[in-house]
């Protein structure tokens, strides 16, 4: 085995992994079906906002090596899977990638391996579809290869907190796979913490987030009711914060947006109703709020028009940000697609800016870019501010606009500007 670790799946969550293990000195293997991953890091090239072309070329430079040839995993004394795991058509977990991930593994599978799962799924799932599908191969879990789960805590554009000083949760099949995850882990992250199990391992990153899901849309629904009774929500939660104990700050949005929040509570929820057959109501309903707030924003948008005289139909919005989050380029399960989405389908000439997004297919062609950010913001009916990225300077922007809509509730006060 010339491999210390082979990850597969380079993408926000493996790349960042390869990156600290090639830093200790690991010899590492990245793993990708996408050629074009792999000849554009082979080039030295970065696709993900938190590596750089800089970061791409020192990992090369610390022997790091893509590939697209699946059987050179057998090299390898360590895989860790960190491949997506998204919804299927009807809501639940779609396990395709992962299968088709650990059937790759299974192909090359040798005696004394480590395999990790990182990927987000339902509890259960390193037991009941990782290992017997390992398995098929004779080898025994905890016998013959140790098996882990590990959940990745990637928060992309976190400036303060990485792969490296983020706590990173272990389970093993076995309390000896546990001890072979967490030496793993421990040459190059700050801080390991064990797990009972891979159930209680997956079940963390669940809760975790689940956490997040439910409380933004307890303030999300806060922000309709305060709208109508005349109540500054942003300033109720600025008050709220000063308390030192008890409380954590939350807030309200146009949306849910990433891999996480919409999508793994999604996967707790679903496996509670078909394994024990009753609901999660708190996840369903957190789900049932974030979901509709794209349209409550159409909604607001309309009213705000309709101050001036403006139909929606036939005016100009301007969108300002279509990432999920501020400061990166992803654009997974943005909340700005169905919100431009309904824009368009109710009669609005959408347009949107973007400097981390030079082309925003979401729409086809019914969203146009503008080059003119100034320009844009004077001329537009209404200006709705979506993603609060650092290039904007929000008071600027809100002063020469016609009407401003802020739903991330940084514009000063100000006779054109409305809040969420």
């Amino acid at each position: 085995m010339s491999v210390d670790v082979a990850i597969v799946g380079l993408g926000y969550v493996g790349l960042p992994l390869a990156q600290e293990a090639s830093r200790v000195g690991l010899k590492v293997l990245g793993f990708d079906i996408g050629q074009r991953v792999v000849d554009g890091l082979n080039a030295g090239r970065s696709h993900v906002d938190d590596l750089s072309d800089a970061d791409i070329a020192e990992m090369t430079a610390a022997g790091f090596e893509a590939t697209a040839d699946a059987s050179r995993l057998r090299d390898a004394k360590t895989i860790v899977i960190c491949v997506p795991t998204p919804l299927s058509e009807d809501g639940g977990p779609d396990l395709g990638p992962v299968v088709s991930a650990v059937t790759t593994i299974r192909d090359n599978l040798q005696k004394g391996m480590l395999v990790i799962l990182e990927s987000t799924t339902y509890p259960g799932t390193t037991d009941e579809v990782v290992r017997p599908i390992l398995e098929e191969t004779g080898l025994v879990a905890g016998t013959d290869f140790h098996l882990a789960f590990s959940p990745e805590r990637i928060d992309p554009g976190n400036e303060k907190f990485g792969a490296k000083n983020t706590p990173k949760v272990v389970g093993g099949q076995t309390p000896a796979c546990g001890d072979a995850a967490a030496a793993f882990y421990g040459q190059f992250v700050d801080t390991v913490v064990r797990a009972k199990g891979t159930r209680e391992a997956e079940t963390a990153k669940l809760l975790e987030n689940t956490y997040r899901h439910i409380n933004i849309a307890l303030v999300n629904e806060m922000a309709r009711f305060c709208h109508d009774l005349g109540i500054d929500l942003w300033d109720v939660i600025d008050a709220a914060k000063t308390k030192p104990f008890g409380f954590q700050a939350f807030y309200p949005g146009p949306g849910v947006g990433g891999h996480c929040i919409p999508i793994d509570p999604n996967y707790l929820s679903h496996n509670v109703r078909a394994r024990l057959g009753y609901p999660f109501r708190f996840v369903e309903l957190a789900q049932e709020i974030n979901a509709t707030m794209p349209a409550y924003v159409v909604q607001r948008a309309q009213n705000i028009l309709n101050e001036d005289a403006k139909p929606l139909r036939g005016s100009t919005v301007l969108l300002l940000g279509v990432t999920y989050k501020p400061n990166i380029a992803d654009q997974r399960e943005s909340p700005a697609v169905p919100l431009a989405k309904q824009m368009a389908d109710k009669g609005a000439v959408v347009q949107y800016h973007d400097p981390h997004v030079t082309d925003w297919r979401a729409l086809g062609d019914r969203a146009q870019r503008v080059e003119d950010l100034a320009g844009a913001v004077a001329a537009a009916d209404l200006v709705i501010l979506i993603q609060n990225h650092r290039e904007y300077d929000v008071d600027a922007l809100a002063a020469t606009a016609n009407r401003f809509f802020d739903t991330r509730g940084v514009a000063a006060e100000g006779e054109k500007v409305s809040r969420l």
